[in-house]
């Protein structure tokens, strides 16, 4: 299998979606996670942070209707 393929063009429209601990944050960001022990980041495929949600679900929603593929990081 020798296809070769433009990863920059794919990989454009994919982010990705993963946990972050409240308290792994800076202080003034953690005054605004409220009573949340954990919320999601959605970076883009060259790892820029894009938004950061209060869960999951909405994290998928917004890369969604931005166009955009989310995809899961453990």
């Amino acid at each position: 299998m020798n296809t070769k393929y433009e990863f920059d063009a794919i990989a454009k429209d994919i982010v990705y979606v993963k946990p972050v601990a409240v308290a792994e944050l800076p202080q003034d960001m953690q005054e605004h996670a409220g009573d949340l022990d954990t919320i999601f980041a959605v970076h883009n495929a060259k790892g820029e942070q894009l938004a950061l949600v209060a869960n999951r679900k909405l994290a998928f929603h917004l890369a969604r209707e931005n166009d955009m593929h989310p995809v899961r990081v453990h």
